[in-house]
């Protein structure tokens, strides 16, 4: 959605926030978080549960979301914003607490937990990036304010199903 409705140029610090954040949410978790999670699961289930509300406020926001016009001083994401909602999103832990989990021998020496943060790193960014550029292409030919709702509440209802293996997978 930042792609489509700010443009490429200014999402890139949304992009790059949710590359960094990720790859720092891994490292964290593969250097000790993932213990605490084991032994205090309910951190974990509180923290998937708010992740998912917030989500949802978000997918609520998108859908509700116009157009940005040429004057309207409309804000995408910032870099920090995009970090610290790493932490609040229930998917980038599973994917984070799941990816170490898979790696764990491997994960067992520093040198190896930062190369498997780098990679997640690298595809995270490779992958959102292509995201962007998608949404800031479909921000070119879509140009009436009715066909980017219709994107955004798109948008909006993949984020609320991409929250149902979160909440009801355990």
């Amino acid at each position: 959605a930042s792609g489509l409705n700010f443009g490429f140029r200014r999402a890139i610090p949304h992009l790059v926030g949710v590359t960094l954040g990720f790859a720092a949410m891994v490292l964290i978790v593969g250097v000790g978080l993932g213990a605490v999670f084991e032994a205090y699961p309910a951190i974990h289930t509180v923290i998937r549960y708010a992740g998912a509300a917030y989500l949802l406020y978000l997918a609520w926001k998108i859908a509700r979301a116009g157009p940005v016009e040429e004057g309207e001083r409309g804000r995408p994401i910032s870099f920090l914003q995009a970090v610290a909602f790493q932490w609040v999103n229930p998917k980038g832990w599973v994917m984070a607490v799941g990816g170490i989990a898979a790696y764990a021998g491997i994960a067992a020496y520093p040198f190896n937990m930062i190369m498997i943060a780098a990679v997640f790193g690298v595809l995270g960014l490779a992958s959102s990036w292509t995201w962007v550029m998608f949404g800031s292409g479909l921000g070119r030919v879509l140009k009436d304010p009715r066909s980017i709702r219709i994107v955004n509440i798109v948008m909006a209802l993949a984020l609320v199903a991409s929250l149902i293996p979160v909440v009801v997978g355990d």
